[in-house]
């Protein structure tokens, strides 16, 4: 499987995006002072704090759904190399012979195979359909390429998301903090006078 995800290219990201799934991408704040005196944010500690706690939401989200679809995609992969040594298989049998298949797991079954041209390939949603076996190969090759390069961008996006969340958790913690020397301040000044 290794040698099969090292010969398909990384997908080229759609141009003015950091991320295939169109992921945005958090803003770290440098100025905290002068991030909080801006007009939408008008000196609102507890504003600021759920608007990024809205896109920390968020971003927690895309990441659920980024990891379902990983490992959706890395469970399709095995099942398409069996798919394509099946064919390499049936491509070399030249006569009838007793075969060994997996029914279910742990329950196997003994039958007798004879030579074919043909294989049904499952596609999915009810629906099989019987090809030869070289179209049936290049079906598999091409379906095992569209599924590394998806888990590629995947993988791709998955680590951007990381970044976002970091820059949104940090950023958090720093408008806290902001609002935290506001309340002492103003608690020294109003204590003071």
């Amino acid at each position: 499987m290794i040698s099969a995800m090292d010969s398909v290219e990384m997908p080229k990201l759609p141009e003015n995006h950091k991320s295939f799934a169109g992921i945005p991408e958090a803003i770290f704040v440098e100025d905290i002072d002068a991030f909080m005196a801006q007009s939408e944010n008008d000196n609102n500690c507890e504003k600021v704090l759920q608007k990024l706690d809205e896109q920390h939401g968020k971003y927690k989200f895309m990441e659920f759904n980024l990891d379902v679809r990983r490992r959706k995609l890395k469970q399709q992969i095995p099942d398409l190399l069996k798919s394509l040594e099946m064919i390499k298989v049936l491509r070399e049998q030249k006569e009838d012979k007793d075969s060994h298949f997996m029914l279910s797991d742990q329950v196997f079954v003994k039958t007798v195979l004879p030579p074919t041209k043909n294989v049904c390939l499952w596609l999915g949603a009810n629906v099989m359909l019987e090809y030869p076996l070289d179209e049936a190969e290049s079906l598999l090759k091409q379906n095992m390429e569209s599924a590394i390069a998806n888990l590629k961008s995947v993988e791709f996006d998955q680590d951007f998301l990381r970044d976002q969340l970091t820059t949104t958790e940090v950023n958090m913690a720093r408008v806290y903090n902001w609002g935290v020397k506001k309340r002492q301040s103003a608690a020294k000044n109003s204590g003071s006078s």
